[in-house]
């Protein structure tokens, strides 16, 4: 019987232990949850484990409050972080999750030395500094999800738009997690027609709008937490394609040297994604305006990486 993949979470909260279910719900891989709350992980692990009767998959669910059990991981995605609460800006949260994210980088580091690394807690791009600083793994084992969740809210806000499928949008967001991504209405489709060519600029506008302050639309709405079915997708939209190979172009949080004119800066790029991490970044031609943004929004990622004191 082969081997099976073998996927560590660290931070068993609502992304995390989504994750993990989908995955597993799937079939991808056995999934390992860790957290520093006592049971919590061995609770969620159980519970999404009783559900592969229902689902016909064979994977294993392990939850723990150490790193013992993740030797060996093809893939660790860290999702653990302080989350953000209302009115909360994502700089506010750089401090106390650059501790986190080196901690468990140092973890990953002694105990699954050849896995690709995905990031996600925030704020996404400078964590992603964090983690490559740490680990000094090759720059295409980490990598920063937030392009992906970027560009589904965006899809998603055109379809509403629309009123067309979302299965025939087409669409990308480049640069930084937060208020400065930079979606790219001249290179967005539904069914191969321009999106320019179905709504007006101020439509657009309000979409491009929308989904800069998509996650802080959601904290607001629950009051009490964050997002997480969406990140959880986009999440496992990476993972899948990183072990099976698939070679899918994403928008990920990528190291750039030289493209985009940037070198030495996490930022995101639309990336092929293989059983190595990023195989390529795939460098668009972008019009001056949609130039000038993306500065704007490497210039916002380079200053938090400045107060981190890794530039």
């Amino acid at each position: 019987m082969p081997k099976r993949n073998k996927v560590t979470i660290v931070g068993a909260g609502n992304v995390g232990a989504t994750t993990a279910h989908i995955i597993v719900s799937k079939g991808l891989a056995d999934v390992v949850l860790v957290d520093i709350v006592e049971d919590m992980p061995q609770g969620k692990a159980l519970d999404i484990m009783e559900s592969t009767s229902i689902d016909g998959v064979d994977c294993t669910v392990t939850g723990s409050n150490n790193y013992k059990p993740i030797s060996d991981s093809d893939i660790v995605v860290v999702t653990s972080g302080v989350s953000r609460k209302p009115g909360m800006d994502r700089a506010e949260l750089l401090s106390i999750n650059q501790t986190i994210v080196n901690s468990v980088c140092n973890e990953i580091k002694q105990n699954c030395p050849h896995a690709v690394v995905i990031l996600v807690s925030n704020p996404l791009d400078a964590m992603c500094h964090v983690a490559y600083n740490t680990l000094n793994f090759e720059s295409h084992r980490v990598i920063g999800m937030a392009g992906v969740l970027d560009t589904a809210r965006y899809k998603t806000f055109v379809a509403m738009e629309t009123g067309c499928s979302i299965k025939d949008v087409h669409g990308i967001v480049l640069g930084g997690h937060g208020d400065t991504m930079v979606p790219l209405p001249n290179h967005t489709s539904v069914g191969g027609i321009p999106l320019i060519e179905l709504i007006s600029q101020t439509r657009i506008d309000a979409i491009i709008e929308r989904t800069a302050k998509g996650g802080a639309e959601i904290v607001t709405l629950l009051k009490t937490g964050s997002a997480y079915y969406a990140p959880a997708a986009s999440i496992t939209a990476m993972v899948e394609s990183i072990l099976k190979d698939q070679k899918r172009v994403l928008p990920c949080a990528a190291l750039l040297n030289g493209e985009y004119g940037h070198t030495g800066l996490y930022l995101g790029v639309p990336c092929v994604l293989g059983k190595n991490g990023v195989d390529k970044i795939i460098e668009m031609s972008l019009s001056d305006k949609e130039k000038a943004l993306l500065k704007h929004s490497a210039d916002a990622v380079s200053t938090l990486v400045t107060q981190l004191g890794l530039s």
